[in-house]
């Protein structure tokens, strides 16, 4: 029988509901149960003791390291930075002897506290590195600020990131677009996110509800969703809108109260466990984030069958999303752009289905049965070049 090619992945925990822990899930659960060619290993640092959030293939060994870094996160400046090193020597040191035990073929790295140092063990794996957002939003992704002392840290730290980069034997980026930001390597491929299934039913587009699902963060816009939603309200009295997802909705609803819109058709709504059902009763789905990774819920919502309008925001849209064919992109950030094309795809029915019809189509591109293939390609090429 032929031996099994041995993959390991390092990412911090998959007890949560995180994109990059869906991801992850999907993409393994592949490689274990639709192939017989691998063996799958997930080292984890946190959330020891906990249940993987998704279902996760037994054929996957999970070794969790119990560094516990999310103990940094309630303590004081100085604490922490004692408190990090302390954890991150303990992480390197039992890392290396996971990986010097295991020998695994191929060493996969989600670009977190493992990328420091990973291409300093000598396990005799081939490294690779995947980024789930983009380079502009690498560090400190949640956040509208800066200040001079935060440029420079973030200066030298990615000089430091790149350093690391250039030494890995292939770094997977999710778009096109970002891969052009990364200009100092030679070494980076594109594999966007997978969707786990194709769904079986889809919106029937007879729901007069507009629908918006992600995080409750600066980063989603549903801020600038609301200016938009103030203006379209008046054109179409008789839509709704809907936005799904967790987080803090306190700034959001004073918007809504500040803005006087009805709250009888704008509802802000906590995540549900089968946000499915949620896109097969509505008929339009707004993608108003400011910037992304990818935009995995701009790709379930065509998957369902909505026609979709979305900023052109970095990164991900413009991947996704063939203009006026298969989706709408406006102008990243303008509001007025947003509210029109909304009202358009209201107003217009038959481009609705058009774009809805259309949308099914390029979502079944990203199919994990096909993007399982292209991690299984590079997989091959890695393994086939000598060091």
């Amino acid at each position: 029988m032929k031996q099994k090619v041995k993959i390991v992945y390092c990412t911090p925990s998959i007890y949560i509901a995180g994109g990059i822990e869906r991801v992850l899930t999907t993409k393994v659960n592949y490689l274990a149960n639709q192939t017989d060619k691998y063996e799958i290993t997930i080292i984890l640092t946190d959330g020891y003791g906990n249940e993987p959030f998704y279902p996760l293939s037994d054929k996957v060994n999970i070794i969790n390291l119990n560094i516990g870094f999310e103990e940094l996160w309630g303590m004081s400046f100085a604490k922490k930075v004692f408190a990090y090193l302390k954890k991150q020597r303990r992480f390197k040191r039992m890392l290396k002897q996971e990986l010097m035990s295991l020998r695994p073929d191929i060493c996969v790295s989600t670009l977190r506290r493992e990328i420091n140092f990973i291409c300093d063990i000598p396990d005799g794996s081939k490294k690779i590195g995947e980024l789930h957002v983009n380079r502009q939003n690498y560090r400190n992704f949640e956040s509208n600020d800066t200040n001079i002392a935060k440029h420079i840290f973030s200066k030298w730290w990615m000089h430091r990131l790149v350093r690391q980069l250039k030494r890995l034997d292939k770094f997977v980026v999710l778009t096109e677009q970002d891969k052009q930001s990364w200009t100092e390597l030679r070494n980076v491929c594109v594999i966007p996110n997978p969707l786990p299934s194709i769904p079986q039913t889809t919106s029937q587009l007879n729901n007069k509800r507009v629908i918006a699902v992600g995080r409750y963060t600066y980063q989603k816009g549903f801020d600038l969703l609301l200016q938009a939603w103030n203006i379209v309200e008046k054109e179409c009295p008789d839509w709704q809108l809907a936005i799904f997802g967790p987080g803090d909705k306190t700034s959001y609803i004073k918007q809504m109260h500040d803005m006087k819109i009805d709250e009888a058709r704008c509802v802000l709504h906590d995540a549900v466990e089968n946000i499915g059902t949620e896109y097969n009763d509505s008929s339009i789905f707004v993608f108003s984030s400011r910037f992304e990774g990818f935009g995995m819920v701009l790709l379930e919502a065509m998957s369902h069958g909505l026609a979709s309008i979305s900023f052109d925001c970095p990164c991900g849209p413009k991947d996704i999303v063939d203009n006026g064919k298969d989706g709408i992109l406006v102008e990243n950030g303008n509001v007025q752009q947003l509210a029109e094309g909304i009202i358009h795809l209201i107003q217009d029915k038959e481009k609705c289905v058009s774009l809805a019809h259309a949308a099914i189509e390029k979502a079944r591109q990203y199919d994990i049965s096909i993007i399982g293939m292209q991690w299984e390609r590079l997989f091959t090429s890695v393994l086939s070049v000598q060091k």
